[in-house]
């Protein structure tokens, strides 16, 4: 109970993030939204493994780091914070949350730039946090927002730059909910983040085959 109550509030605080500052025009936003990752992987690692992200917990189950039993009850907890924080984006701000592609961009451009960035952070997320040859180090929670903090900045105007199907799918299920039109091609955002973690928990795996 302890991992799925640390991630719904990681994801809660991450998705939140996002919506406001997206909501708000911030310039920087991946700046903001990368350093809110990282704070609540440090905060949360110890506990759950500070995934808040249901391609990023698809990839440790596919690497062996997450149990079968636990994977959809932390999808579960994910989805739970992404929806609270969809609500309160927009009681906040009077808008909800819209995660779409840019505009004119074909859903192939807008699947491909998630499929890239999503196997980037699970990459990332399994070489700094689940490999035994950096066990206990202090950076993973840095290499892991800023992470994301590229992706946002190098494909946000491409695909929205969610590489998560909690940013992507809960602030949509929302908007839904609350009366708006989310985006047809809101499915890329699971399909892209979940093949991307597939792929980057192969490639560990052969790479780190001896784990």
């Amino acid at each position: 109970m302890k991992s799925y109550l640390t991630e719904a509030i990681g994801t809660f605080f991450l998705v939140l993030t996002v919506g406001l500052c997206v909501n708000g025009g911030v310039a920087m936003a991946p700046l903001a939204i990368g350093s809110a990752l990282m704070i609540m992987v440090y905060a949360g690692g110890p506990i759950s493994g500070g995934h808040y992200n249901p391609s990023v917990s698809f990839a440790a189950w596919i690497r062996g780091a997450l149990p079968t039993k636990e994977l959809l009850p932390y999808w579960a907890a994910q989805f739970v914070g992404a929806l609270v924080a969809g609500f309160l984006i927009y009681e906040l701000t009077g808008t909800a949350l819209h995660v779409a592609p840019g505009a004119s961009v074909s859903w192939m451009k807008a699947l491909t730039a998630e499929v890239v960035f999503s196997f980037a952070l699970s990459y990332v997320v399994l070489n700094t946090a689940t490999a035994k040859a950096v066990a206990g180090n202090s950076y993973f929670g840095l290499a892991i927002g800023f992470t994301v903090m590229t992706g946002a900045f190098a494909v946000g105007g491409i695909s929205g730059g969610a590489f998560n199907p909690a940013v992507g799918l809960g602030p949509a299920i929302m908007e839904l909910v609350l009366g708006g039109s989310p985006t047809p091609m809101a499915w890329i955002y699971a399909a892209g983040p979940l093949l991307g973690a597939a792929g980057a928990a192969y490639a560990f795996k052969f790479q780190h085959a001896g784990e």
